[in-house]
């Protein structure tokens, strides 16, 4: 039963009296603070405290009760881009930004508590209804294009936001989390960038012009990057966020702070020599291996502009993203090392997805050298 009371203050009734004591509604909310409301002396202010505490209690009992009712979505948004997002690793902040960015742009919200199930709802259809960014240039120069908005690229906004939401209610701005309705995705094979694909690309990064006004060229900043992700298994936000005062290239050694980690794990890692031999040439002045000053978002871009001068056209999209490079690893790898080994190196939570990755390699392999092969020379009929 939710928790409603109703009562005077005794220091009140002792320096007023009973009849000029303010009579209050008390009760417990949801984050386990007590709150009360004067409602006036006499019979008239017992009356309405009265209803006042049956009206939060219907509210506290059905979850439609709201706090800080007039919180603003533009306060709570700083609040939580400087007391949540300061704290997240780089593409996790990237990640959580771009998805606050469309839910805003669609849904405009103005108070933090009218947020609800239907504005995400509307979220959704909205958003299944943009056009993707890697279709974008292709819609300019060739006019509109019907291809929709991935169902998995929603869904994982919907994971960003549904985090920012529940944060949120922790804090008192949201009495009831909105429902969020993920959808469907037809299961597929995860893509990775084959070894024939990747030294096209490595060949095309001779085309790249940023990033601009570096101490090296751009091509050099490419190849280092494809090589150490390709070698590696690194996400991308760790690798831009290398620092060199964590590498040491003479002994062939690099150390991921915590802080740019996914899982939140400091990692001491061996580098190939190949991988060295490329970090070497982006030695500058700059705080990080790979420094970049144009945009998060340009990364993607000038990565899609090295595949398309490669002529390369992955299966089942438009061009392959950063993350194939990580999986390339895991899948090249993942027969030449123990389960356990390519789990610790990758630094997957769990091991599910570890499997995943051996599995794909398995299925490379071909499996026909194996099978039973029947002769098909005919045989001798004895006469």
């Amino acid at each position: 039963m939710a928790s409603t009371w109703v009562y005077q203050d005794p220091k009140q009734v002792a320096k007023h009296g009973e009849k000029k004591a303010s009579w209050y509604a008390a009760w417990i909310d949801p984050s386990g603070k007590q709150r009360c409301k004067s409602c006036g002396p006499g019979s008239r202010g017992k009356r309405d405290a009265e209803r006042l505490a049956e009206k939060v209690r219907s509210e506290l009992s059905t979850g439609t009760y709201e706090m800080n009712r007039s919180t603003s979505w533009e306060a709570f948004r700083k609040d939580y881009e400087s007391k949540v997002m300061g704290k997240m690793g780089a593409s996790n902040r990237i990640e959580t930004e771009l998805a606050l960015k469309h839910f805003e742009r669609h849904i405009n919200p103005k108070r933090v508590a009218s947020i609800t199930t239907k504005d995400i709802d509307e979220y959704i259809s909205k958003r299944l209804a943009d056009v993707p960014r890697a279709c974008t240039k292709k819609r300019d120069e060739k006019g509109t294009t019907s291809k929709p908005m991935s169902p998995a690229t929603v869904n994982k906004e919907l994971r960003h936001l549904r985090a920012v939401f529940r944060k949120a209610q922790k804090w008192g701005l949201l009495a009831k989390l909105p429902e969020f309705s993920f959808l469907k995705v037809p299961t597929k094979v995860p893509t990775f960038i084959d070894p024939e694909d990747f030294a096209r690309i490595y060949e095309a990064t001779k085309h790249a012009v940023r990033p601009a006004d570096m101490p090296f060229s751009p091509e050099d900043w490419w190849k280092g990057l494809v090589v150490t992700a390709y070698m590696t298994g690194w996400r991308i936000s760790e690798i831009l966020t290398l620092r060199w005062e964590d590498v040491d290239l003479e002994a062939g050694t690099a150390f991921l702070r915590a802080e740019n980690t996914k899982g939140r794990r400091e990692e001491f890692v061996r580098l190939h020599p190949l991988v060295v031999e490329h970090m070497e040439k982006l030695r500058s002045f700059w705080p990080v291996v790979f420094p970049w000053a144009h945009g998060a978002g340009e990364t993607w871009t000038e990565f899609h502009r090295i595949q398309e001068k490669a002529g390369i056209h992955p299966r089942g999209k438009d061009y392959y993203g950063f993350h194939d490079l990580r999986r390339a690893f895991a899948t090249m790898n993942a027969d030449r090392m123990t389960a356990d080994t390519l789990q610790r190196i990758m630094r997957h939570k769990s091991y599910t997805t570890t499997q995943l990755y051996i599995n794909m390699a398995r299925q490379m392999k071909n499996a026909a050298e194996n099978l039973f092969v029947p002769s098909l020379k005919p045989s001798k009929v004895k006469g």
